[in-house]
Parts: structure tokens; C-alpha cells; sequence
């Protein structure tokens, strides 16, 4: 059984952690996070593995999953270079913009790195825990790195596939439009409603309705197929009416009304105007 160590431990770090103490061939050592309450909450919620805030007190470990936001990776693989007498090892970070060359000081000193990143909306790690079966793992990194990468994210239930490291920005923009982005628009839709004083009870039974309907017909017929609205239609002199009334009720969202419609009419292929 592999020994590993997880630094950072909140929604990523809790699940993944959570799914590799369920596993037969990885057991969890230490949970390292800035605060000691935080970093036992982590410990109770993943069920096993023993809580840490200072990196020098870190056992040593076969793995090391850093599921730091983005801009600790860098300083944290830093300081784990820095420890004395830490054996090397395999490491790898879980984010989806950034590549396994952020652990290059790790690198220089015999480690292994990779990157793998699961394609799943983190937003409490109960839910993610019933939702992970199947959950695509884009892998990064060293070559000798990524079998033991796969071996492991494939025990806990994800579909791995490996990513050139120059695709990373793209394929994680990807993953921010199909997920990020959907309640920064309904947000936006439900203030527009809010402004012209519909019902407040009737703007949630849309949120509702409207965003099943929509998931639903993209599921089912696939995203050109499920579009609807004037940009679908090819009606230009709608969408310049609307986008100019957005535009004065708010400029930002103007724009971004005008930029999805352009969209909305590649992906429906109107004919030019």
C-alpha cells in the first residue's frame, strides 16, 4: 500500500482525500493545512491521516497531492524542495490551468512531477463524493509520473486521459465556460427579472424549470440542436434591439449579451447579415 500526503485540503483535498482512504492501494499519512481546526476538520472528513500546519512536521511519503489554489503550488513546491533529508518522490497538483513545470524546484532534485486535474464541480465535497464515478482526470507531466497517476485516479472512479501541457489554459477555459459561467448568467438573468419586478417566487420557479429544460434538451440533442432564441433564428435587428436595452441597463452585461449572441449565431449557422 502507497503512503501519501495531501497539503491543502479543502473541497478538492477533502473529496480526493476522502475517495483515497475508501481505496485498497493508497493510504492517506498527512493533512496539511494553514490552521489546526481546518486541518482536523479535513482529517475527520477524509476518516483517517493525521493533521498538520507546518510542512517540516510532513512525514515522508510515497505520493504528495498539493490541493493549493493556483497560486500556492509554485511557493508550496518551493518549500517542500527546501525541507532537509525529504526523500524524492512523486507530486502532483490538482489544478486544470496550470502545468506540473510549477513544481520544477521538485523537479531538480529527483522528484517526479505531474499535474491531474478532475473535471467536477467542487462545490461541497459530500456531493462530489456521490457524483465523482466516471468524472474525466486530465493528466500532466512527467512520463513516469502518469501510470501511476492513472493506476490511481482510475481506482477512485475517474476516466483519465492525458493533456499536452501546452493545452492546459484551453482545455481548463473549457471547463470554466461549461461549468463556471452558469451561475454568473442566471445570476444575470434573475436580476434582469428582479428589475422589471417579476415575482421573486416565479424567478425561482424559472431557475428551476428553465435550467432543467435547457440541460435537459442539451443532453438529449446536443448543444447546436438545443438552441433557441432570436441569435438562433438569425433575427439581427432583435438582438441589436435587446443588446441596446441591456446595454443601458448595464454596460458590462451589453456586452456580453452581444459577444454569446455573435456565438449563438456561428453555432446556429446563420446566414450572413
Amino acid at each position: 500500500m502507497q503512503s501519501i500526503n495531501i497539503l491543502g485540503a479543502g473541497r478538492v483535498g477533502q473529496t480526493l482525500g476522502r475517495l483515497l482512504a475508501q481505496s485498497t492501494g493508497y493510504r492517506v499519512q498527512g493533512v496539511l493545512t494553514r490552521h489546526a481546526s481546518s486541518a482536523q476538520a479535513a482529517v475527520d472528513f477524509i476518516g483517517t491521516g493525521q493533521a498538520h500546519t507546518e510542512l517540516r512536521t510532513m512525514p515522508a511519503a510515497d505520493l504528495w497531492m498539493l490541493a493549493v489554489p493556483d497560486g500556492q503550488i509554485a511557493p508550496m513546491a518551493a518549500a517542500l524542495a527546501e525541507l532537509e533529508g525529504m526523500q524524492p518522490a512523486l507530486v502532483f497538483h490538482c489544478s486544470g490551468a496550470l502545468c506540473a513545470s510549477e513544481l520544477h524546484p521538485l523537479q531538480t532534485k529527483g522528484w517526479q512531477v505531474a499535474s491531474a486535474h478532475c473535471l467536477l464541480s467542487f462545490a461541497q465535497p459530500a456531493t462530489a463524493l456521490g457524483q465523482f464515478a466516471g468524472t474525466p482526470c486530465a493528466l500532466e507531466g512527467d512520463t513516469q509520473a502518469l501510470p501511476v497517476l492513472r493506476t490511481l485516479f482510475t481506482q477512485l472512479g475517474a476516466t483519465c486521459f492525458e493533456l499536452a501541457s501546452a493545452d492546459k489554459l484551453l482545455y481548463h477555459a473549457g471547463a470554466v465556460f461549461a461549468t463556471n459561467f452558469l451561475p454568473v448568467l442566471q445570476d444575470l438573468a434573475e436580476r434582469l427579472w428582479q428589475h422589471v419586478n417579476m415575482p421573486p417566487e416565479l424567478a425561482r420557479q424559472m431557475r428551476a424549470t428553465l435550467l432543467t429544460n435547457a440541460v435537459n434538451n442539451i443532453v438529449q440533442l446536443g448543444p447546436q440542436a438545443a438552441l433557441t432564441g432570436p441569435a438562433a433564428r438569425g433575427d439581427a435587428a432583435l438582438v441589436a434591439q435587446q443588446g441596446q436595452a441591456v446595454s443601458l441597463w448595464d454596460t458590462q452585461a451589453g456586452v456580453a449579451y452581444q459577444a454569446l449572441s455573435d456565438l449563438a449565431c456561428q453555432l446556429a449557422q446563420c446566414p450572413p447579415g
